[in-house]
């Protein structure tokens, strides 16, 4: 069979993985603090024995993660917060910790400080517990003040959030959407960063672009078929001439 129906195979099928990726990309454009995701192609050369390098596989892999950072909303909600500039939201999760720029927060039942994913947010002594009944404040350091309701002028300290600032060239995205030190290591807090209270950050996927993209992809993929079907073309005509030659 000719190779070249294996060639354009491969880029047909690394064609839907781009695809794939950014049509992820396009999921999360309403994510907070959501980093696109970086694809591209490289081309891989047939090497065989006996024959010479004329073709070349595609193959589409990931190449990191677009640190751009989104746009700050103000959204009035107690428990939004957004980091201004560099920065990342340490989170507890059941592999270590983990970081992120999603600074929607929630308090669940037992007052534990959380991210809408249910990740504990991690202060710089632990967990952040709310007691019940309490209005919370964040300060510009990511300090964690509670007022009683019933008597807000007593306003105590909470905890400060664990707030780093880790080389983004160290940082990996797990498959859950967050990020990681890719030595495994807790990255050190940074008191340099800051924080805005009752805003989010958005999402930095451009829609428009990721959509040119899905079309190119598209496009790129359809050339792959439309040579797919060249070489069987070729090849039932090539056997039709050797069955009337016969």
């Amino acid at each position: 069979m000719d190779r070249l129906i294996y060639t354009a195979m491969t880029g047909a099928k690394h064609s839907a993985y781009r695809q794939e990726a950014i049509a992820h990309n396009l999921a999360n454009v309403g994510t907070p603090g959501f980093r696109a995701q970086l694809e591209s192609f490289r081309a891989v050369p047939v090497l065989a024995p006996g024959t010479l390098p004329t073709r070349a596989f595609v193959v589409e892999q990931s190449t990191g993660s677009d640190f751009t950072p989104g746009v700050l909303q103000q959204t009035g909600r107690d428990l939004d917060v957004a980091i201004e500039g560099d920065g990342w939201f340490a989170v507890q999760t059941d592999t270590g910790e983990a970081y992120t720029r999603n600074g929607g927060f929630e308090i669940d039942a037992t007052g534990l400080l959380k991210t809408r994913n249910g990740q504990v947010v991690l202060g710089e002594a632990g967990p952040i517990t709310v007691p019940e009944n309490t209005f919370v404040t964040f300060g510009a350091d990511g300090t964690v003040s509670g007022a009683d309701r019933n008597n807000p002028a007593q306003v105590n300290e909470l905890g400060r959030i664990r707030l780093v600032n880790p080389p983004l060239e160290t940082l990996d995205r797990g498959s859950d959407g967050l990020f990681r030190q890719r030595s495994g290591a807790p990255a050190p807090a940074d008191a340099n960063v800051r924080v805005a209270s009752g805003s989010i950050e958005t999402s930095n996927v451009n829609a428009v672009d990721e959509l040119v993209d899905m079309i190119s992809a598209q496009r790129h993929y359809d050339m792959q078929v439309r040579l797919l079907q060249t070489a069987d073309t070729n090849a039932r005509s090539a056997a039709q001439i050797l069955a009337v030659s016969a």
